[in-house]
């Protein structure tokens, strides 16, 4: 695991939400006893037709055109779930920006620095990683931006 490989401290915590649950991501927040602020979601769009992530608060939801300025594009739109699966390995609803079969353009929420630590997905559904938003960045090589809107 590259976490462990780079002795990046991090907590993998286990939760259950039911993956129907309406405001999911909120749903793991509170499974977890945790501000929803703090727990953030990785999504995967085409930025003119390549992919991108866009990691944001679980509460928020993407800024498609901020995303795509953020990765120096014009365009943007939500990836399909098979194509988002198919780059990452990863099951949607368990995303991580971690260890993804190809190596996207990641951008994380300008919002996640103002925390000690963030959860992300650890790859599955029912299992969060907590790690400093400058680890995750510094390992997956994040550019940050405001790409999170209301």
């Amino acid at each position: 695991m590259v976490l462990t490989r780079e002795k990046v401290p991090f907590t993998t915590h286990p939760y259950e939400v039911d993956p129907k649950t309406p405001a999911y991501g909120e749903a793991v927040a509170a499974a977890l006893g945790i501000d929803p602020p703090r727990v953030f979601k990785t999504l995967v769009a085409t930025v003119d037709g390549q992919l991108g992530v866009g990691v944001v608060p679980v509460a928020r939801s993407l800024d498609l055109k901020a995303l795509a300025v953020a990765l120096g594009g014009k365009r943007a739109a939500m990836a399909e779930p098979v194509a988002a699966e198919r780059a990452t390995g990863y099951v949607t609803g368990g995303i991580s920006p971690l260890g993804q079969r190809s190596r996207l353009p990641i951008v994380l929420d300008e919002s996640a620095l103002g925390h000690e630590t963030i959860f992300v997905s650890a790859g599955k559904r029912g299992l969060q990683l907590e790690l400093a938003p400058s680890d995750l960045v510094h390992l997956t090589g994040a550019a940050v931006a405001a790409i999170a809107t209301s």
